[in-house]
């Protein structure tokens, strides 16, 4: 019975590890660690930054612009800020803020369908050279 309980739990484990879990829990971890981790999940390239929401929103739309892209949409409210805009060959980048306390913002930033994270981090970079 000791056995098929091990082998339960080891292949919930593989399982786990394979599917991409890890880096979730890898995100998380990181992301408890501090400001300024980067985590890379599903297609998703997320950070916390030692921002303001309003800061990092106004960074936002100035790398755009300096990065060349056509934003086709804004929001923004005083906890949430989505800005959407068409990068290299029309992709869609999506770049969502959050605020997580006063002076830290929760940044994601989305290339395409599945992900870009070279293009992803190339952004976030062009948006941290603006705080």
């Amino acid at each position: 019975m000791k056995n098929k309980i091990l082998l339960v739990a080891l292949l919930a484990v593989a399982t786990a590890l394979g599917s991409g879990c890890a880096l979730f829990v890898a995100g998380v971890v990181g992301g408890a660690a501090g400001v300024g981790t980067y985590a890379y999940i599903s297609g998703e390239l997320q950070t916390s930054e030692a921002v303001t929401l309003d800061k990092a929103w106004d960074a936002t739309q100035a790398g755009m612009k300096d990065l060349g892209y056509t934003m086709v949409e804004k929001q923004k409210d005083s906890l949430r800020a989505k800005l959407t805009a068409l990068g290299p060959g029309d992709k869609k980048i999506q770049v969502s803020l959050e605020k997580k306390s006063d002076t830290v913002t929760q940044i994601g930033i989305r290339v395409g369908t599945f992900g870009d994270e070279t293009l992803s981090r190339q952004i976030l970079a062009k948006i941290k050279s603006y705080f």
